[in-house]
């Protein structure tokens, strides 16, 4: 990752001290951002935001921060008219009358319920030939039977659980399922200026002088992920759905024999959208560190960012889950496990016995202590 270091600091101005803040200007010097033609070192124009190689020709304009805007040079655009887009036509489409999800299965396979909501209302749709098939598989981790202890451990766990429900309740109609994530990949470019802030003590008041800089941060981003489905609301998915990338396997078909895969509902075009807010403020987050790292500042203030991506590339990949659900006293609560880490999250049914004893035992400890102090 390359982040501009070496960046030297201003020489101080004529500078106020006081409670009023004051503003100096000082522009960054770039050391190290390198061409991505040839790797040579870019000629920066701070007064311009034009970035050229002296080598081998290459110019490209930054945006001003207060222009808010991005700048994009979209590799995947011709690469996903490569990939393979006929998944659709070896699986069998289910869409589920009840919360719209959309699975495929196996076409030997029979699907009974939605594996999201346990509804028996599903249909079949007419396959489609524009699925994308997936380049990548995250496999399942933790079987069938692993995921129901993990439940049971999990439910043990929940302090305002009705004893009675950690001791009955059994997970029913376990289903694996595959959840389908984009991720992406790109180099970011970005001009920005803010305001900085050191304190200093002066008497028994402390006293900030705050300086303008302006510059340029460089940083790749890496398998930025990104849930590939618009009409699963789920918030327990999304709560467990945290994925070891690293051991991503190659696809194949054999991953997920016997389990439904999620079709993924959000493209590829609207999901580097989500990605780039993620991304900005990944950005924000990591020079917001840098520069009170780099300058020592005690408070960092207006920072204005706009960023310019190239090199942008994309992979489709499936990640394991385990759904199911539970009832108590007929009322029935949902949970998920994620198939690799075994990381829960769901819904618990709560004792109102238990709620009113832990606020009384919470009156009792304050009404003592309030005695111990003053009496």
């Amino acid at each position: 990752m390359s982040d501009f270091n070496n960046i030297p600091q201003p020489e101080d101005l004529h500078i106020n001290t006081g409670e009023e803040n004051i503003k100096q200007e000082t522009t960054m010097d770039v050391t190290d951002k390198k061409c991505p033609n040839c790797a040579a070192t870019i000629e920066y124009d701070p007064d311009t935001l034009n970035m050229t190689c002296p080598y081998c020709g290459y110019m490209r304009e930054i945006p001003r921060p207060e222009e808010a805007k991005d700048i994009e040079e979209l590799d995947f655009e011709s690469a996903k008219l490569r990939k393979s887009l006929d998944w659709g036509t070896s699986k069998k489409q289910i869409i589920c009358k009840n919360c719209a999800a959309e699975s495929l299965y196996d076409e030997a396979d029979t699907a009974a319920c939605c594996p999201f909501c346990g509804s028996t209302q599903v249909m079949p749709v007419d396959n489609d030939e524009n699925v994308m098939a997936p380049q990548g598989v995250v496999p399942f981790e933790i079987s069938n039977e692993n995921a129901g202890k993990m439940f049971a451990k999990w439910l043990k766990g929940r302090f305002f659980a009705p004893n009675a429900a950690k001791e009955s309740c059994k997970a029913e109609n376990f289903q694996g399922l595959y959840l389908p994530f984009w991720t992406y990949d790109t180099d970011t470019t970005s001009s920005y200026d803010v305001k900085l802030g050191f304190d200093k003590r002066q008497g028994d008041k402390t006293v900030t002088t705050w300086r303008h800089y302006r510059g340029v941060y460089q940083e790749f981003i890496d398998d930025q992920i990104v849930y590939a489905s618009k009409k699963t609301k789920n918030q327990y998915i999304n709560s467990v759905s945290t994925y070891d990338f690293t051991k991503l396997k190659p696809y194949s078909p054999e991953y997920i024999a016997g389990f439904a895969a999620e079709r993924y509902t959000l493209g590829l075009d609207d999901g580097w959208a989500v990605a780039k807010d993620l991304i900005k403020t990944k950005l924000r987050n990591n020079l917001t560190s840098k520069l009170r790292r780099d300058y020592n500042a005690d408070h960092v203030s207006n920072l204005n960012m706009s960023t310019s991506y190239d090199n942008v590339t994309f992979k489709y990949i499936l990640a394991p889950i385990w759904i199911a659900n539970y009832k108590y006293l007929d009322k029935e609560y949902s949970f998920a496990v994620n198939g690799q880490t075994g990381k829960v999250a769901g819904s618990s049914p709560i004792s109102a016995i238990k709620v009113i004893l832990t606020i009384l035992a919470i009156i009792a400890v304050l009404v003592i202590v309030y005695y111990v102090a003053y009496r």
